[in-house]
């Protein structure tokens, strides 16, 4: 089975056992669903803000909802509990996350500078299957062989989908090229941030043994972003005001992108309560799929062969790993 509660107060009934064994998968669909609503809020910020001040939208404006709900679950019978008990491990996992998502962010938007930049968010999309060798090491838990057999028919599809046809004509026509050099590191450097920072804040929650997922994720989520808030934020209070400026005006926008952003991330965090990173990132590629499918509702295109391919396979392996 891929769920393995993190300590026994999850799994104090056979019947809470089962819910909490289905509920990780609701989450991540959940969750993937908020973050194609928020990358749709943040596309029309980076022309007023830059990308970096979009980004930090996500952040700054998603704070108060991640501490609303962290209130909420305090307050409600069914999760109120006493504050967890912080130390210096726990902290060292989500700063870990953390500066890993940013510096994800970072080595992704170097890969889009790139003549090929597409290539780049291709080997990007590699993080589920390095979450899994991160995970391995950092937090020995080895994915099993259903895992491993949905991360690579997922991966396949990712990769398919990323690469337009025009990429796809070129390398056919001997344009192998565009698959090495910068662009590739760049963008397998990015994955690699990604996968980091699921082991992050998936090692962050199995510091907090006897706290239910809800609350770990919740004060998960408010620790992190408060983290890239301060680390972003004064990065570009020194080298670009203006982007803050800039998103202080759109403050409606960055509103909607920060309250879907951080309900995301609720769901994220949630979920590494509850299963292994490489679960959750493995199902969170459906993600891939909502926005490609959104991007084909909007713009009324039609797919291309591989592209049905390369979509049937990710709905492939996420259906292994949700139906193990």
């Amino acid at each position: 089975m891929p769920y393995a509660p993190s300590n026994m107060s999850l799994a104090s009934s056979p019947d809470t056992s089962a819910v909490l064994a289905w509920a990780w998968i609701a989450i991540v669909l959940a969750a993937a669903l908020a973050q194609t609503a928020r990358n749709v809020a943040q596309r029309s910020l980076v022309a007023q803000a830059g990308t970096l001040g979009a980004t930090l939208a996500r952040f700054l404006y998603g704070l108060p909802f991640a501490a609303a709900w962290v209130l909420t679950l305090h307050a409600l019978p069914a999760t109120a509990a006493p504050v967890p008990v912080w130390h210096a491990g726990y902290f060292a996992w989500v700063l870990l996350g953390a500066v890993s998502q940013l510096a994800a962010t970072a080595f992704l938007l170097l890969a889009m500078k790139q003549r090929n930049f597409v290539v780049g968010v291709a080997f990007s999309k590699t993080d589920a299957l390095q979450v899994a060798v991160f995970a391995t090491l950092f937090l020995h838990e080895l994915p099993g062989s259903v895992t491993l057999l949905a991360i690579g028919l997922a991966t396949t599809g990712v990769v398919m989908l990323s690469v337009p046809r025009k990429a796809v004509a070129a390398s056919a026509a001997g344009g192998v090229n565009a698959w090495a050099g910068l662009t590739a590191m760049y963008g397998l450097a990015s994955g690699a941030g990604f996968a980091l920072a699921a082991v992050g804040y998936r090692g962050a929650s199995l510091q907090l043994p006897g706290v239910s997922p809800w609350l770990s994720g919740g004060w998960g989520v408010l620790w992190a972003q408060a983290m890239q808030t301060l680390l972003l934020g004064g990065w570009l209070v020194w080298r670009s005001p203006a982007s803050l400026r800039a998103t202080a005006t759109a403050w409606r926008v960055s509103l909607v992108a920060g309250s879907a952003g951080a309900l995301a991330s609720v769901g994220w965090f949630t979920a590494f309560a509850l299963t292994s990173a490489a679960n959750v990132r493995t199902l969170g590629m459906v993600e891939v799929v909502f926005s490609y499918l959104v991007s084909h509702k909007l713009l009324r295109e039609r797919l291309a062969p591989a592209e049905k391919a390369g979509l049937l396979l990710v709905l492939l392996g996420v259906g292994v790993l949700a139906f193990s």
